[in-house]
């Protein structure tokens, strides 16, 4: 059973900005739909300083959708975690866990752009990120076993999910015993490896994480609007990632050229497809590796409120069943 989830950054960019407020009015809304439809998980991620208002605060959110939903799970994919104190995020997170009934999934990441380190003055950690993200992970974990923190989340072991996308960092995700949130099977071996080498049940390994598509009914009536969104989110994500550096910015995408068809597609490319071919391409590409859940973008930054529902209904209706 693979479980189905949607995925939020709040983008808003400037060609087609609209309202702040009715942008987070229109999610939270979403969220509400979503859950209604049996969603299994709303998911929020988080960078700084974006033209186009990347939510910056996920906890924040997250406290939000909890008060907006009842069942569906709610998680962070990523908080950028060398980027606070370890206390401050175990208190945020056991506030979120509270208002939801302890329906808290908290993701940790390294980050990956300069300016956002400069912005916290973080940049010494920024030279050690995977490090310092190890650290906040076991002192969570700590504060939240001893009671160091209070009010306690209502889960008794809330699960943390590292963001790590290589082998090393999968190994990482194993050797402090924590879920790793990445559904690129081939991490599955490293991950597991590293859970036996620090002494943790390989059994217990557990994966989750984004499925770059757009699941429609129309692919090709869809791919116009879809395709432009892509290229103007992409673009901006390339950009961004060498800023504050000497590196080059890299050249446009070309949507098409990664738009991924059937199971050999890649996480890094784009599966635009039916529900029916869609369930078929991932059982395919997941193979057995342990991922119990996935989640797309329920929005290209700047598309149609009308499409954007339309993609989410047929997400939780229509997806998900084949896949569980």
């Amino acid at each position: 059973m693979v479980n189905v989830g949607i995925y939020f950054d709040l983008r808003n960019p400037g060609p087609i900005r609209q309202d702040w407020a009715s942008l987070y009015a229109f999610t939270l809304e979403l969220c509400e739909e979503a859950d209604r439809l049996g969603v299994h998980s709303i998911w929020l991620t988080e960078h700084h300083q974006f033209e186009d208002g990347y939510l910056p605060q996920p906890l924040t959110m997250a406290a939000a959708v909890a008060a907006r939903t009842r069942n569906a799970r709610i998680g962070t994919g990523v908080t950028i975690a060398p980027l606070r104190h370890a206390a401050h995020i175990a208190e945020e997170a056991a506030i979120v866990d509270l208002v939801s009934g302890g329906r808290l999934e908290l993701g940790l990441g390294t980050g990956y752009r300069v300016p956002e380190y400069a912005l916290f003055d973080a940049q010494d950690e920024g030279r050690a990120r995977y490090g310092a993200t190890d650290a906040r992970a076991r002192d969570i974990r700590r504060l939240w076993d001893t009671g160091a923190i209070t009010p306690p989340p209502v889960q008794e072991r809330p699960r943390i999910w590292l963001g790590y996308q290589g082998p090393q960092g999968a190994r990482r995700a194993g050797l402090l015993g924590e879920s790793l949130l990445s559904a690129n099977p081939e991490l599955a071996v490293a991950y597991r490896n590293g859970l036996a080498e620090g002494g943790h049940d390989p059994a217990t390994a557990r994966m989750a994480g984004l499925l770059n598509g757009w699941i429609t009914h129309d692919p090709e009536r869809d791919w116009p609007v879809v395709s432009e969104a892509l290229a103007r989110q992409w673009n901006q994500y390339h950009r961004y990632s060498v800023e504050g550096t000497d590196m080059p910015v890299p050249p446009p995408i070309k949507p098409e050229r990664w738009r991924a068809r059937g199971a050999s597609a890649k996480p890094a490319h784009f599966l635009h497809a039916t529900p029916e071919q869609a369930a078929t391409d991932i059982r395919a590409y997941l193979g057995d590796a342990p991922v119990d859940t996935i989640w797309f973008f329920a929005t290209l930054g700047g598309m149609p409120e009308d499409l954007v529902r339309e993609h989410v209904r047929v997400l939780c209706t229509e997806l998900a069943p084949r896949l569980a």
